[in-house]
């Protein structure tokens, strides 16, 4: 049997009667990516069957992380590949302007 290990695993969500989208990372203990997007996915199901018109869109990355999660840990990150500047790089995928904050 394989040992387990902490994954943050993001799922993308769709919230019809808003018009928004949302990510979200959730932390699981898994023997695997497959495993740790299983679990995530099943969570999604239920977090949206909880709320009105919401739907999973069927997206998750996993991230396998060092160690257990606690103070300053990483829990999840993404790389992407692009020649764009740290600003043009920050207003297209992130300050786009239509984020919505709790």
């Amino acid at each position: 049997m394989s040992e387990s290990s902490w994954y943050g695993v993001r799922c993308v969500f769709r919230h019809r009667p808003l018009g928004v989208y949302e990510e979200r990372v959730t932390l699981w203990t898994a023997e695997s990516f497959d495993q740790a997007i299983e679990r995530a996915e099943e969570e999604a199901l239920e977090y949206c069957e909880a709320l009105d018109e919401v739907e999973y869109v069927r997206f998750s990355e996993a991230f396998r992380m060092d160690g257990e999660p606690g103070e300053g840990v990483e829990v999840f990150s993404v790389m992407r590949e692009n020649d764009l500047s740290p600003g043009e790089y920050v207003e297209r995928f992130y300050a786009t302007g239509s984020e919505r904050s709790a």
